[in-house]
């Protein structure tokens, strides 16, 4: 009887260490037995989440590749607090001579391992502050309004994100929907066969649910400017891009892009690097290959 009271007492200790070791971390944050849970404390925004949970998206340049890809990105997030990697797809076909086009893509799997300074002040559940995830799906549909006309090249794009991703306990990714709309615009300078200087510009709305009871949907000014310059099947991207959340908890993020693509024949190469400025603070080089199919005519 002795023994198995020992057994006993040993297992509810355990218990009782784990459900403290579980919650200790949230008591800096005024949290106390009975107050809701978890989920309620977390901040919703890209300041607070993963580097792949609430992205800026990539900055459109007024017109549409007539060409469908598949592309596959390795991708390496540098971060003192939060060092992340991951491998992520995308799926591109344009149809209707190129007028229209619709691109799927997502995070396949995401590898981090974070501080308790991260685990902290996000309110992560993650004991360990380390693991792997998975992406959300995201969905766009790109519309051709104007190119090659006096008036510069016009694209409208719509896009969507689900809530298919994972490990939101540990502040990977959001666990809710969003979606976006904007409107980019181009004019190319210069010949082909020479060089062509591109510069663009993009705004549009970004939206996205959060966990706020008062105010359960986040609005945001989405931005972008850059330029392109073409030779000889290479091109080199800048650009400035980011949105303005309208609570300011972490929901403006901004960050500078660069990229360097090689097309071949059948296939493609390129690197990019993105540079946090303002409420994502990652280093992110990513290194992608496309597969090339026929041009729709």
């Amino acid at each position: 009887m002795r023994k198995h009271l020992f057994f006993i007492v040993i297992f509810l200790a355990t218990l009782a260490a784990y459900g403290q070791d579980d919650w200790s971390w949230n008591e800096q944050h005024g949290w106390e037995p009975g107050d809701p849970g978890w989920r309620n404390w977390m901040i919703i925004s890209p300041g607070y989440l993963g580097p792949n949970a609430l992205p800026v998206p990539d900055v459109r340049r007024g017109f549409l590749s007539n060409e469908t890809e598949m592309e596959i990105t390795a991708s390496n997030h540098f971060h003192s607090g939060d060092p992340t990697q991951d491998i992520s797809a995308r799926a591109y076909v344009p149809f209707a001579d190129g007028k229209i086009a619709v691109e799927i893509y997502g995070v396949i799997l995401e590898h981090y391992s974070y501080t308790t300074e991260i685990r902290n002040e996000r309110i992560s559940r993650d004991a360990d502050c380390k693991g792997t995830a998975f992406g959300d799906l995201n969905f766009t549909t790109l519309i051709q309004l104007l190119k090659d006309r006096k008036f510069p090249n016009t694209l409208f794009r719509f896009g969507a994100k689900t809530a298919s991703g994972s490990n939101l306990e540990g502040a990977r990714y959001a666990d809710t929907p969003a979606y976006f709309f904007d409107l980019s615009f181009s004019k190319d300078f210069g010949a082909k066969e020479a060089m062509v200087f591109r510069p663009y510009a993009m705004l549009g709305f970004y939206t996205w649910q959060t966990n706020d009871e008062l105010n359960l949907q986040n609005d945001a000014l989405l931005y972008g400017i850059g330029t392109d310059f073409e030779k000889n099947n290479w091109r080199f991207v800048s650009s400035w891009s980011g949105y303005y959340g309208y609570k300011n908890n972490g929901d403006r993020p901004m960050q500078l892009n660069f990229e360097l693509r090689k097309d071949y024949n059948k296939k493609a190469f390129r690197v990019q690097y993105q540079h946090g400025l303002h409420d994502w603070m990652y280093r992110t080089v990513r290194f992608s290959f496309i597969w090339k199919f026929n041009p729709v005519k």
